[in-house]
């Protein structure tokens, strides 16, 4: 029995590229892909929003402008929910891409109406290009979108189980947290997501849960409760 009605998932551009670092690993994207049918097929209401960083990260260079540089992050993004979006529809899914710009006739342009409307038909929503503005990481948008369309949770699958003391990478015995709330993520400066986006989310007691993308079945577990990553409590 799942514990929640409607989702709003956050894949990292990283974990997308799984251990080539950079571009698409299919592999890793079918598996995801798999995991949100079931969710679907059990009913379960679910938007997506993707990072760019397998791309670009808006400050991978110091010799472009920090507008356009975050311009090209937000086409990474919109690049990446293209892709994801056909490997969903190549497992029996139903999807639409939004943008809040206008891409052409690639995606539609955001609307709760519009984003209601697909959910009603048991599509999945995927959320690309950010806010359209720079300044703005894909967390802000990842909060923002979920608080919008009144998601019941974030499940945010990264290339890291969940949220630590410290780096991991940097230290080996740093501590993970079962569960941790947001006002300590901000008070900490841990570094889940920017400070921004915290400071929404806390604001619109909107929950997280932050996980490996990367494990069996992590999406699946994650959203009915069973996780070995890190609840953030708003």
């Amino acid at each position: 029995m799942a514990e929640y009605k409607r989702i709003l998932l956050k894949l990292s551009g990283e974990a997308l590229a799984g251990e080539k670092k950079t571009g698409f690993d299919e592999k890793t994207c079918v598996t995801v892909a798999k995991q949100v049918k079931r969710l679907v097929d059990d009913g379960i209401e679910v938007g997506i929003v993707t990072g760019g960083g397998n791309f670009w990260r808006g400050r991978s260079s110091e010799k472009i402008d920090r507008t356009k540089a975050d311009q090209i992050g937000m086409l990474a993004t919109v690049m990446n929910c293209i892709y994801v979006s056909e490997i969903f529809r190549s497992v029996g899914l139903k999807t639409t891409v939004f943008t809040p710009f206008l891409c052409g006739t690639m995606t539609k342009l955001f609307s709760k109406d519009e984003v209601n409307a697909c959910f009603e038909k048991n599509e999945v929503v995927f959320f690309a290009g950010g806010t359209g503005h720079p300044y703005f990481s894909t967390d802000t948008s990842t909060v923002l979108r979920a608080i919008e369309i009144e998601a019941d949770v974030i499940l945010s699958g990264k290339s890291i189980d969940g949220v630590y003391d410290s780096d991991p990478a940097v230290n080996p015995a740093a501590k993970k947290f079962d569960e941790i709330s947001i006002d300590e993520v901000i008070d900490k400066r841990l570094g889940v997501i920017d400070l921004a986006s915290a400071v929404l989310c806390a604001e619109n007691h909107m929950p997280m849960m932050i996980f490996g993308l990367n494990e069996e079945d992590s999406i699946l577990n994650t959203a009915k409760g069973i996780t070995r990553g890190t609840l953030v409590t708003a």
